[in-house]
C-alpha cells in the first residue's frame, strides 16, 4: 500500500512542484507560497517516508531519488515557462524533509515491530 501511496504523493508533488505560479493562483493554492520552505520539507517528508515503508530494503537508493528529484524540480522551476524561482535553499529543504521522513518510518517500524 505504501508504494501505490507514494507514487501518488510522488506525481501530486510533481504536478504541484511544475505547474506555472499562476496556475496555481487561479485555483486558490497561492497560499503555499508563504510557506514555500515548510512545503518542500513537508512534502519530500511525506515521500521519503512512504518510500522508506514501501521499499525498506532500497533506502539508499530512495535518498539518491529523492535528492535528484528535488534537484530536478528547482532546475526546472528556473526555466521561464513556469513563471517560479529555483532555489538551493528549497532543495536544502528537501533534504531535511527527508531526513525527518525517513527518522519517521524509522520510529514508526520500531514501534510496529515492537507490539505483540
Amino acid at each position: 500500500m505504501a508504494r501505490i501511496i507514494f507514487q501518488a504523493a510522488l506525481v501530486f508533488v510533481l504536478l504541484l512542484a511544475l505547474s506555472p505560479a499562476r496556475f496555481l493562483q487561479e485555483f486558490g493554492m497561492a497560499f503555499t507560497f508563504d510557506h514555500d520552505k515548510l512545503n518542500h520539507a513537508a512534502a519530500f517528508a511525506v515521500l521519503a517516508a512512504l518510500g522508506s515503508l514501501g521499499w525498506p530494503e532500497h533506502k539508499a537508493r530512495l535518498i539518491v531519488l529523492l535528492a535528484l528529484t528535488g534537484a530536478a524540480i528547482e532546475l526546472l522551476q528556473g526555466m521561464q515557462v513556469t513563471g517560479r524561482d529555483m532555489s538551493i535553499f528549497d532543495w536544502f529543504a528537501n533534504c531535511a524533509g527527508m531526513a525527518c521522513g525517513l527518522t519517521f518510518a524509522g520510529w514508526t517500524k520500531r514501534l510496529v515491530s515492537g507490539l505483540p
